[in-house]
């Protein structure tokens, strides 16, 4: 009964120790990229790269996420040669 108690607790210990090692958190990898807060000014050079850049921030809108500053817009880019694009 003695050795019986004896590889149970050693067991247990084993078991605590893998435990243990496995619950620490990682060592940073990739930091998530920082938050966008303003429309970047080359978004309006052309028609097509502010619908490109609209585009691509409809994937990533969120409905709790803070508002984009439109400071670097002075005004939405047109054409009157390009035909109009849907988003």
């Amino acid at each position: 009964m003695n050795k019986k108690l004896l590889q149970a607790v050693g067991m247990a210990c084993v078991g605590a120790a893998l435990l243990a090692a496995c619950g620490g958190g990682g060592s940073g990898g990739d930091a998530p990229a920082p938050e966008e807060t303003a429309v970047p000014a080359s978004a309006a050079a052309t028609p097509a790269a502010f619908t490109e850049y609209a585009e691509a921030r409809v994937s990533l809108a969120s409905d709790s996420g803070e508002p984009l500053s439109l400071d670097a817009i002075t005004s939405v880019p047109t054409s009157e040669t390009d035909e109009p694009v849907t988003l």
